[in-house]
């Protein structure tokens, strides 16, 4: 008889070959304290020596929902979601638990979809940073009665739990920064303006202008429909266009802020002489750059395992106890070449632009 055409070893098995009950089995499988270590032992043994598997389908009937936590973020192209990812992922492990990662890739078609799925394959719990701008998706996926947390993404309520980074905060930094640099006029390029992590980091923005004293028309804002290099690159090519053209420019995340400096660098403008650049999360390919770029640090490995921590109290041994938190974590400025007065480090650099302070 061949591997495929053998009989699948089940719990029984188990319990018949190691001399012990199937309630003992199901107890060392499913990490019960009850059993004797002597029991366990011989269990394990057993379990080793036929190779079983649990059934996870037939786990998930009895129990209502699975040991995996669904993950939908807006762009794992992204390495911003990556790092978030990877918190959450090394939270959910350490309670053995599973994360399945999804990309809604700021679709709220999409991630209707997922929601969709997440329900069918009645998940533990969703950590989501959600693309539908109107919530309407996951008022819907409610029903379910599946837990969620909202993750880059402080909830308007508290029927759920939230960890978020405070992006006003974070603008301000930026620009604080710049204008500290003694710059007067600076481009703001924004992002897809539904999400409300782009319209924060330019309330930051602004207030650090309106602290200096400077109306808000000294921000230029450059609308972008991706948070992506691609984007910046071509938000890049609008800023050497202007007639009047900012010193300083602050992006909403870093991907845009790494198109911007590739423009820069191929046009000769020399950063940061003639144009510094800020951007945001501080990824690891912000530090790599052809001149470091300064950026505003969110935690983000900390921020996907606080998250995962939240859901798996809820739904967990103790959930009646739990009780929803909307936490809200805070930036920090890491200031590299890209920014610096007078940096001769590290510039890009090649012929004068033109425009001025």
């Amino acid at each position: 008889m061949t591997q495929s055409n053998r009989r699948r070893v089940g719990i029984k098995d188990v319990a018949r070959a190691a001399g012990v009950s199937i309630g003992t089995v199901s107890n060392v499988i499913n990490q019960s304290r009850t059993v004797s270590p002597e029991n366990r032992e011989r269990v394990l043994a057993a379990v080793e020596r036929l190779g079983y598997v649990r059934s996870e389908s037939a786990r998930q009937l009895r129990a209502g929902h699975s040991r995996i936590v669904a993950l939908l973020v807006l762009d794992m192209g992204n390495p911003f979601f990556v790092e978030i990812a990877r918190g959450a992922e090394r939270a959910a492990r350490e309670s053995g638990f599973g994360v399945m990662v999804c990309n809604s890739a700021q679709s709220a078609t999409e991630e209707a979809e997922y929601l969709s799925l997440f329900a069918e394959q009645r998940v533990r719990g969703l950590l989501i940073t959600p693309a539908d701008p109107t919530g309407r998706t996951l008022e819907s996926f409610r029903r379910h009665r599946i837990p969620f947390v909202l993750v880059d993404r402080q909830a308007a309520g508290a029927e759920e739990c939230s960890v978020s980074v405070d992006d006003v905060a974070g603008g301000t930094l930026a620009v604080r920064h710049l204008l500290a640099s003694g710059h007067r006029s600076i481009a703001y390029v924004s992002g897809p303006p539904e999400l409300s992590q782009v319209r924060d980091r330019r309330t930051g923005a602004l207030a650090a202008l309106a602290e200096a004293g400077l109306p808000p028309d000294s921000l230029v804002e450059l609308s972008s429909t991706h948070l992506d290099v691609a984007s910046g690159r071509d938000a890049g090519a609008r800023l050497l266009g202007l007639t009047q053209r900012p010193t300083a420019v602050f992006c909403a995340n870093d991907l845009l802020a790494l198109g911007v400096l590739q423009t820069m660098y191929a046009a000769g403008v020399s950063v940061p002489g003639e144009m510094a650049i800020v951007g945001y999360d501080d990824i690891e390919f912000a530090a790599a750059a052809a001149v470091p770029l300064t950026s505003v640090r969110q935690p983000t490995a900390t921020l996907g395992a606080l998250a995962a921590g939240l859901l798996l109290e809820e739904t967990g041994e103790q959930a009646d106890q739990h009780r929803h938190q909307q936490l809200v974590l805070q930036p920090e400025l890491v200031v590299r070449s890209s920014s610096l007065s007078g940096s001769g480090s590290g510039s890009a650099s090649g012929s004068p632009g033109q425009g001025g302070r």
